[in-house]
């Protein structure tokens, strides 16, 4: 394995601008390969991205393992974890709570009973078959397993190999163990050739990991140190709110759109996709997982849950990232959106974290939180997903579909202290319903420290004048957010950086 110290890592690398580590064609759908262990969270996660699977190109769908769930080798090998916290509870195993490798296709074929409704609503929705052509058993046999290719990594190796330059994203909902093999594989084909320096260059610049914490020690013990390029999104609090433990993050007046009326009333009844989504007390098994009892509404009451609350997507931030809604944080995560926002790492340029530097204020609790930038877009992703839900039974023409929003000027602002800024915008919706506007300042991503005075901020047209002591450099981020009165309500945005000069 080879060692990089962190001063020539910082040294070497920190010179590289966010911007051009993300760029790519704007009007390009972002490529994406999900690798998942089947974790319930992961499935659940997996019905609401076949719900947005217009949003983005998907190029594979990967059976994977974690320190969670696992085969086994089929030998009777056991094995202990690595992570001290699964060591701890499960100790030597030849297997665990493995769901198996066939429940993916088990979901697109429950898609493909939709399918047909969903593109009335909308175009670009990958057909059921396409969809079954990307899925591919990956590194499953035990956590972090690694040792060989399989039919997961070499499609992984492939897509990382093609001549389609624009980024891949990764997302990690299980171990990084198989994508570390791909990557494994590269290295081993091309190190001790004349093209290794290119090959590598190649990959580093089309990779781009989204990992929900690490689920196994693959990343920090093989990728890391032998791929200190490859591009690294790591989200270890944020996700937090929408996974098993939201009772405890998300807060009270909010979790109306996370509880059990909430689900039975727009994701229940809501055709064959859906009705597949688990839900705590909701009756159904996980297969293969005797730990999952959510079903068992005395297990539910054990835990303060009532029928149909939400259990968890703990891995749906992953992309929720790739959707564009008009924020623009694919240029930069550091932005913030429906994804969460992540700050550039002070040691490593190629990876982004959230965690407790990374807070916005939180008006529910009156503080900063670690959670809230995430936790802020719940209203919108929810009623988001409660229009998708219908999308999958309703005609086109009663159900609501989002505005689209748009500026009157340029993204990108040069303004001076003391100038009076006009911010203007406008949106149209294709179900004819009203639209109001909002105006707001997304403070914590401001390089500028201080609030402006955003005048008529409730209409299309606003405006603000910067701060006189606002220096040069510093950038001021506004938000245009529309919002139609369809049901449900549906937002779209459009984001305004400005840039102040001398």
């Amino acid at each position: 394995m080879l060692k990089i110290s962190a001063t020539w890592l910082v040294a070497g690398l920190l010179s590289v601008t966010t911007q051009s580590i993300f760029a790519q064609p704007a009007s390009s759908k972002p490529r994406t390969i999900v690798t998942t262990d089947g974790e319930v969270d992961d499935v659940d996660t997996f019905v609401r991205l076949l719900l947005y699977s217009n949003e983005f190109d998907l190029v594979g769908l990967v059976y994977s393992s974690s320190q969670w769930h696992y085969k086994g080798d089929g030998k009777g090998t056991k094995f202990t974890s690595e992570m001290d916290n699964t060591a701890k509870r499960y100790g030597e195993r030849t297997e665990l709570r493995w769901p198996g490798t066939t429940w993916m296709e088990s979901y697109i074929d429950k898609y493909a009973q939709v399918y047909p409704n969903l593109t009335k609503h909308a175009k670009g929705y990958p057909t059921p078959g396409h969809l079954k052509s990307l899925v591919r058993v990956g590194n499953i046999d035990f956590e972090g397993a690694m040792d060989k290719d399989t039919e997961g990594s070499d499609f992984i190796k492939k897509i990382l190999l093609d001549d389609d330059a624009s980024p891949v994203y990764l997302q990690i909902w299980g171990g990084t163990n198989t994508v570390a093999r791909a990557l494994k594989s590269i290295e081993d084909q091309y190190k001790k050739t004349d093209d290794w320096a290119k090959i590598q260059q190649k990959v580093s610049d089309k990779a781009i990991i989204y990992a929900v914490l690490d689920q196994d020690a693959t990343y920090q013990k093989y990728v890391a140190p032998n791929w200190p390029r490859i591009k690294v999104l790591y989200n270890s609090d944020q996700f937090w709110s929408f996974a098993y433990l939201w009772p405890r993050v998300v807060p009270t007046e909010l979790q109306t759109y996370l509880d059990g009326n909430w689900f039975a009333k727009n994701i229940r009844n809501h055709g064959p996709l859906l009705d597949a989504y688990y839900l705590w007390g909701d009756g159904k098994q996980l297969p293969g997982d005797p730990e999952h009892t959510h079903g068992d509404m005395a297990e539910a009451k054990k835990y303060n849950r009532s029928q149909y609350d939400f259990i968890s997507e703990g891995d749906s931030p992953a992309f929720f990232y790739l959707i564009d809604v008009g924020l623009r944080s694919k240029e930069d995560v550091s932005y913030g959106g429906w994804g969460g926002r992540m700050v550039q790492s002070k040691t490593n340029p190629y990876r982004w974290e959230d965690g407790k530097d990374v807070t916005d204020y939180d008006p529910y609790t009156k503080k900063e939180e670690t959670a809230y930038p995430q936790v802020r877009w719940i209203p919108a992703l929810q009623n988001d997903f409660a229009a998708r839900a219908d999308w999958c039974i309703k005609p086109a023409k009663e159900a609501n579909h989002p505005p689209v929003a748009k500026l009157n000027h340029a993204h990108d602002l040069t303004v001076k202290p003391g100038q009076t800024v006009t911010l203007s915008g406008s949106a149209t919706d294709p179900d004819g319903n009203a639209v109001t506007y909002r105006w707001w300042q997304y403070e914590e991503v401001d390089s500028y420290r201080g609030q402006v005075d955003l005048k008529t901020a409730n209409s299309a047209k606003a405006s603000f004048v910067v701060p006189k002591e606002a220096k040069p450099g510093n950038t001021i981020h506004l938000i245009l957010e529309v919002t139609d009165n369809g049901t449900p309500a549906l937002t779209r945005y459009q984001r305004v950086i400005a840039t102040v000069t001398e």
